[in-house]
């Protein structure tokens, strides 16, 4: 027999608050009610209902306090609908969104929806939904994360090269390192080499090691970074940026298994597994003759995909409040934590620079070290601009049909390109 689920709604308005306790209750719901969030926190035990639903603006506070307060999943219903809103709700933490005027069908299929979920959750097995994160130092939830960890723990066991995509800072290097550290070679220091920072004529003798005499100033035979990392694990960072003769010779390693240092005539036998990372598109590399095929074709074995943290949802959130705690353990601060309007401007920034744009500012309030959420609220607000300020033309594209969407892009684009060029067509 199905226990009996239990529903909190929560809603300043008594007649909507009615009808969506009418319409619960014919489904066989048990069905409380408030009409503000000090009424939920007096009265109820939240993490005692299997579900909240909780309107946005509430007389003393916004419904996504609740998120914080309670591991029941709260649904947010607002009259206030916009794109905006909805991902910030969502960001913030909302298992889902709906919006005013309700729909009866849609509130009975969200809630039915919800519930499912929360059912398989607490069914599964206790190491299908353990949220430990298996990559140490990372943080994250949501499924593309999940599935990143699911991903590591698999190809970690074996020797295949591995290719990891991302946007810059979004934590290449300890993907790489979590590979390395749940192999067979963790006992051997990971190699890592970050090839945009070493001069392309330096790049081959880097890597590859050089005798003596092979070019001027090679006063000693030197070995090379992948040569280090002979049985152990070499990440080459923002492999795109490696010159072409440097490719071939990356080729013959992992085809060969050996290499040639510059100016020998010798091979020498390594075992080593690759760990390659970008941010750039290697296919549209290859098309444009700046990266070799074979190569790609060799590193792209298992590919790896890190989400950037503007799509990572409810893990912007968490990953702040983990941040800013190690920060000051490890400034030695006093500890800090954020309000609910520092978290909405977390949750609302687009984070171009992802996970060390956020770790930068985190260090900076930690330092600062303000004593009031207010203070905590104004660095935040004062260090980001919202995606609201940054790009309104974003979204108000997004609620239009996508022709006059095109058009006005269009024009605007060659409003711009007249004014640089001054009018001169041609141009």
């Amino acid at each position: 027999m199905t226990a009996i689920k239990n529903i909190l709604v929560v809603e300043a308005d008594e007649s909507i608050r009615d009808t969506i306790k009418t319409l619960l209750k014919q489904r066989k719901y048990r069905v409380k009610e408030a009409n503000s969030i000090k009424a939920c926190r007096e009265n109820y035990d939240l993490d005692t209902f299997n579900l909240i639903i909780s309107d946005l603006r509430l007389p003393d506070a916004p419904g996504t306090d609740l998120i914080k307060s309670t591991t029941t999943p709260v649904l947010i219903m607002t009259s206030y609908s916009s794109i905006r809103s909805a991902i910030d709700t969502i960001k913030m933490g909302a298992a889902d969104y709906l919006a005013k005027p309700i729909n009866n069908d849609e509130i009975i299929e969200t809630v039915a929806k919800l519930l499912l979920e929360q059912e398989n959750i607490y069914s599964a097995p206790p190491d299908e939904h353990n949220h430990e994160p298996p990559v140490k130092g990372m943080v994250g939830r949501c499924p593309q994360m999940m599935e990143m960890f699911r991903r590591i723990r698999k190809v970690a066991q074996t020797s295949s090269t591995v290719l990891v995509n991302g946007e810059s800072g979004t934590g290449k290097e300890l993907v790489a390192k979590a590979i390395h550290d749940l192999s067979t070679r963790e006992s051997q220091e990971m190699i890592s080499v970050n090839c945009a920072a070493i001069p392309e004529n330096l790049i081959e003798s880097e890597l590859f090691g050089h005798e003596k005499g092979a070019f001027t100033g090679a006063t000693a035979t030197r070995t090379g970074l992948v040569e280090a990392a002979n049985k152990s694990t070499l990440f080459l960072d923002e492999i795109g940026e490696l010159p072409l003769e440097a490719q071939a010779r990356l080729l013959r390693v992992l085809q060969e298994n050996e290499i040639r240092k510059v100016g020998s005539v010798q091979s020498t036998k390594v075992d080593v597994r690759l760990v390659a990372a970008t941010h750039r598109d290697l296919k549209q590399l290859v098309i444009d003759g700046d990266f070799r095929e074979d190569l790609y074709y060799r590193i792209n074995v298992m590919t790896l995909l890190i989400p950037p943290l503007r799509e990572r949802g409810n893990d912007i959130i968490e990953l702040a409040d983990v941040k800013l705690k190690r920060t000051c353990d490890r400034l030695k601060t006093p500890l800090l934590r954020f309000g609910e309007d520092a978290s909405k401007a977390i949750a609302r920034y687009n984070w171009p620079g992802n996970v060390r744009e956020l770790r930068n500012l985190i260090e900076r309030i930690a330092i600062l070290n303000p004593n009031t959420d207010e203070k905590i609220s104004n660095i935040i607000k004062e260090s980001l601009k919202s995606i609201e300020d940054d790009n309104p033309k974003i979204e108000n594209s997004l609620s239009i049909p996508l022709k006059e969407a095109r058009e006005n892009f269009e024009k605007e684009y060659l409003t711009t390109q007249l004014k640089k060029f001054r009018g001169n067509i041609s141009k």
